[in-house]
């Protein structure tokens, strides 16, 4: 199984701790902790607490994780466990940064509440969160949840009471109690920010760098994410050659990780495939299980990849960011691995960067149409089709970026188990009309 070990301390926030280091007091063995004062107020970045439970949504906190580190904002990652790791769904482990009851003397500019269940039950039961976002609340500053933590979480605690709000549909008729209930994909009422599921947190995520810094910055930020233009509309693939992707019984997929990659779209294909019971297998590529992915989320992997390299796999799929497709264009053991997989006429693929940086160099796009991120399709010999956010040709899947990485594990999904298969995932997501 995947572990994530989350930490706050962005470029950012080193960068402004050197300058105003007499408002911030940092203990290298503890999270740190602000004093905010009106001098400070205008250049300290923003102050954001992500609480994770057991049972945690991981797609939905490492989305909002991530889509507001490039904000430039400092997201603290809470437990409100007993201790720091918890245990995600879909196998996934997460470690925070704190204990919630370490950050309950800090003060936030927002409070962002992950669905999942029991996630949002574990929320709710926990006394020292329900005073930080009560408190939160009394003082004018913005909160929000996602999933079924608006029931759940927000409107059990009585903080949704005449206010508009959504949630994950499962979940609506328990919100009609505590909220006037919306079907919006995200929901801004005052200061309080509600959204569906994990098909809608990018959007939800890019609504709060927005309510933080403005919109001007959240255009900055949403545009290299490559989103859809219109969310509703049910998710589609082009496929050139069609070819049956065979396996036996349950597919068998690899998931490489190196220092640099991008921990939504890792995080996003694990985690759909294994809600279609794929078997996910996630390699390490360098020396240590540990990873350090790109907005500073820390990965550990299942195995390294001289052991995964035993196995044999039904698919090998790469994610995207820089510093990870780099690592992994310099991996021998690797770029067989691949080589072998597609001298086979097994399926391969990558999104973001990898398709241009590893499969483009190492032969593997040769005769095939691909797609890239875009600004790494100039790389790409063959660029008639880059401008589709997912292309089969054949044994061959790539993809563009975060924003289209949902659709890529589904269409990964349709080609192992059928369209009807990947519709109904998609469906649970939130991904598209419902």
């Amino acid at each position: 199984m995947a572990l994530l070990h989350l930490r706050h301390l962005t470029h950012q926030s080193l960068l402004s701790t050197s300058k105003l280091h007499h408002h911030f007091r940092f203990s290298p063995l503890k999270s740190p902790r602000f004093s905010c004062s009106a001098s400070a107020s205008t250049t300290m970045a923003k102050q954001v607490l992500e609480p994770i439970a057991n049972g945690t949504e991981p797609m939905e906190a490492v989305i909002t994780i991530d889509v507001i580190r490039r904000s430039g904002a400092d997201v603290t990652v809470a437990s409100v466990e007993k201790e720091l790791r918890v245990d995600a769904c879909h196998g996934v482990k997460i470690v925070a940064d704190a204990l919630v009851a370490d950050c309950k003397n800090t003060v936030f500019d927002l409070i962002a509440l992950p669905g999942g269940m029991p996630g949002a039950s574990n929320f709710k039961d926990c006394g020292v969160l329900e005073s930080l976002v009560k408190k939160q609340a009394a003082d004018g500053r913005l909160y929000a949840a996602v999933c079924a933590s608006p029931a759940v979480a927000l409107g059990s605690w009585g903080l949704l009471k005449g206010l508009k709000a959504t949630c994950y549909p499962s979940f609506m008729e328990q919100l009609q109690s505590c909220a006037t209930a919306v079907e919006s994909r995200v929901q801004q009422d005052g200061k309080v920010v509600t959204s569906r599921g994990p098909g809608t947190t990018m959007e939800f995520a890019v609504t709060l760098v927005e309510q933080l810094y403005g919109k001007e910055k959240a255009d900055e930020v949403s545009g290299p994410l490559v989103m859809r233009r219109n969310h509703g509309d049910e998710y589609t693939i082009t496929e050139l050659n069609p070819l049956e992707w065979k396996c036996n019984n349950v597919p068998q997929v690899l998931v490489p990780i190196a220092d640099g990659s991008e921990e939504m779209e890792a995080v996003m294909i694990i985690d759909i495939l294994r809600r279609a019971k794929a078997n996910v297998v996630v390699a390490s590529v360098g020396d240590n299980l540990e990873i350090l992915a790109s907005r500073k989320v820390k990965l550990v992997a299942d195995m390294l990849l001289d052991e995964a390299a035993k196995l044999t796999y039904d698919l090998i799929v790469l994610p995207g960011g820089l510093g990870g497709a780099q690592a992994f264009a310099k991996s021998d053991k690797l770029v067989n691995l691949l080589k072998k997989q597609a001298e086979s006429n097994k399926p391969y693929g990558a999104i973001c960067a990898s398709p241009a940086l590893v499969l483009e160099p190492h032969g593997l796009l040769k005769g095939k149409k691909a797609t890239a991120y875009p600004a790494m399709c100039d790389k790409l010999s063959d660029q008639s089709h880059i401008d589709n956010r997912v292309v089969v040709d054949g044994n061959l899947i790539t993809s563009r970026g975060p924003g289209t990485a949902m659709e890529f594990a589904l269409g990964i999904v349709e080609k192992f188990f059928g369209r009807p298969k990947a519709l109904e995932l998609a469906k649970g997501l939130h991904v598209g009309r419902q």
